[in-house]
Formats: structure tokens, sequence, C-alpha cells
């Protein structure tokens, strides 16, 4: 007598979001453990050039550790347009949905998942650009480093590193943080004429 029964379109609903972020987060954990994989190996290039003492040698493993850079961010790189996409063209939906629902049912049911979401997938972003950020920093590690010749041979290792340009690749564009941060703006921007539009209004 007393059960409260869910409507059926409202379990559709959290089914459809269910599966959908679970789809999401799968991606975005796939990418983080690439990112996080990548970041170590420069890490680990940055203490293995203390123990060089060619700067020859250093520009070979270089040259093989951007290999490796693009090779990975090659394989990823659909995961990370989908997600952007998703989150792009999921979050006008979700204020559609808020101004459906209401503002008592918008929060819990709509809002509050697809944000926590989508900050999820920025994280994920920031992630990636971090790579580029590790890249151009090599340049002037190297420089500072001593390998017993002359400066001539430390600056041809350190325009090949420089001129290499490597980084997170997401066809063929390098994701940096500057460039994420500048979408986030703008997107905050269409994101805020939105809520002024469909926004719940109470």
């Amino acid at each position: 007598g007393g059960e409260a029964h869910v409507p059926a379109h409202v379990a559709l609903h959290m089914s459809v979001m269910a599966l959908c972020s679970g789809t999401m987060l799968s991606l975005a954990y796939g990418v983080v453990y690439v990112c996080r994989s990548l970041s170590i190996m420069l890490d680990s290039f940055s203490c293995d050039i203390i123990q060089q003492k060619s700067s020859q040698r250093v520009a070979h493993v270089w040259n093989v550790t951007q290999a490796v850079l693009r090779k990975a961010a090659l394989s990823v790189e659909h995961c990370l347009l989908v997600l952007v996409f998703m989150v792009v063209f999921s979050v006008p939906l979700l204020l559609i949905d808020s101004g459906m629902l209401g503002a008592n049912r918008a929060l819990t049911t709509t809002m509050l998942p697809g944000s926590l979401i989508a900050i999820g997938i920025i994280y994920v972003l920031l992630l990636a650009a971090k790579i580029s950020e590790q890249c151009s920093n090599m340049p002037a590690l190297v420089n500072a480093m001593s390998f017993g010749e002359g400066p001539a041979a430390r600056q041809q290792t350190v325009d090949f590193i420089s001129s290499s340009a490597a980084g997170f690749y997401v066809f063929g564009a390098r994701l940096t943080s500057s460039m994420i941060l500048k979408s986030i703006y703008v997107w905050g921007i269409v994101i805020a004429g939105l809520l002024t539009r469909f926004g719940p209004s109470g």
C-alpha cells in the first residue's frame, strides 16, 4: 500500500544517464592511466639525464621518448575527442532537462551528476596537457647539465629537444594548459547564457 513507484520515464532517464556516465568514466580512466604512465616516463628521463655522460646519448633517448609520446597520444586521441564532445553536447541537454524538471529535482537528477562528470573530464584534459608542459621544461633541464663536453655539443642537444616540439598531440594539435583554460572560459560563457534561458525557474 505505501510503496513508492518510480515512473517509467524517470527510470528510463536514470538508466540511460547511468549507462552514458559509466561509459565516459571508463574512457576517462583509460586516458588517465596512459597520461600517468607518460608522466612517469618523462620523470624517469629527467632523472636519467644526471647519469648520462654524453649529450648525444641524451638526444637518442629523447628521440625514443618522444616517439613513445606520439604513439601513446595517437592511441587515445579518439577517446579524448569522444569525451570532449560528450561534455560539450551533454551540458546544454542537462540545462534543458533542468528547466523541464524544475528547481526541486534538477539539482539531484541532472545538474549535480553531470557537473561532476564534466569536472572529471576537464581534469583528464589538464592531465594530458601536463605532458606537454613537462616536455617544454626539458631543454632548460638539459642545458643545466654538464656532460663533460663542450657547450656546442650540449647546445646542439638542447636545440634538438626544443625543435622536436614534443608533447601530447590530439589530431595534430599540441594540447596545452592555456588552450584548455581558454576553451573552458569560452565554454563557461556559453553555459552562463544557456542558464539564463533554460535554467530551473523554481
